[in-house]
């Protein structure tokens, strides 16, 4: 078997810089195989040896994938000087991770965090079209009419293409909609909304691209504001109900596959 540094793998791991992970070493922060080690070049099996930092087992995978559900007040990037990044919700030591695409700032739902840049480029590729649905409250009556305006594209004012993609477009009573999203009443508390009246629809939308503001500016379009969105699928992928806003977990083996195909 190949033998690796011990700095090297826990630089790779996205620990620190060397010059860090020298100094945690002498800290006495890192075991190999349940024995304390301090020294930087002390050489390790990277697949047979069991590695901890300050009690944590340390995996080198090449690459890591995670399911945020993201809350608002979020930013999707790696750096922010304003907000605090999704990247602060990510239970990882690596420093390469990134959101693939992103969601406004007021916007929560699913967001998948990896360090896989060939993948988010696949998925991101407008060529590939890769659906995102999501759940949202309107300020309006949101009606069949709408429901066509969506399907046959709409003008939104895009600087570079005034037409957004044709989009599938549900609306649903208060009632449909709590069963199928449990954390509704506690969202309608949330934004001061619990007075249902006919001035608010609850829909679910289905977009193939990802152009800014694009569900804001699709109803604004129609006549109509959203309040509140949340994304609750991308692609094959749909955000598990046991996730609370803020949580993350790293996707299981069926996830990847599903990913896969998206």
């Amino acid at each position: 078997m190949a033998l690796m540094r011990l700095d090297k793998y826990l630089c790779d791991a996205g620990i620190g810089t060397r010059s860090i992970i020298k100094k945690e070493l002498k800290k006495g922060y890192v075991t190999v195989n349940n024995e304390m080690i301090q020294k930087p070049d002390y050489k390790i099996e990277p697949a047979m040896d069991i590695i901890t930092y300050q009690g944590e087992t340390i995996h080198l995978d090449k690459y890591e994938y995670y399911i945020l559900n993201k809350p608002a007040g979020y930013v999707s990037a790696t750096k922010d000087n304003t907000a605090p990044t999704v990247l602060s919700l990510i239970n990882s030591h690596r420093k390469d991770l990134f959101p693939v695409g992103r969601l406004d700032k007021d916007t929560e739902g699913f967001l998948l965090i990896t360090n896989d840049g060939a993948l988010s480029h696949r998925l991101l590729s407008p060529k590939r079209h890769v659906s995102k649905t999501y759940f949202s409250i309107i300020r309006g009556q949101v009606n069949d009419e709408d429901v066509e305006a969506f399907a046959k594209g709409l003008e939104i004012g895009d600087e570079d293409l005034n037409v957004a993609l044709p989009a599938v477009l549900s609306y649903y009573t208060y009632d449909v909609a709590i069963k199928n999203h449990p954390w509704l009443s506690d969202c309608m508390k949330r934004l001061d909304l619990e007075q249902i009246s006919d001035s608010l629809s609850f829909i679910e939308v289905t977009l193939h691209e990802g152009k800014f503001h694009q569900v804001k500016r699709m109803f604004h379009a129609v006549g109509k504001e959203v309040l509140y969105l949340k994304r609750i699928q991308f692609g094959a992928l749909t955000l598990p109900t046991d996730l609370m806003s803020g949580e993350s977990r790293p996707l299981t083996p069926e996830e990847h596959a599903l990913l896969a195909e998206s």
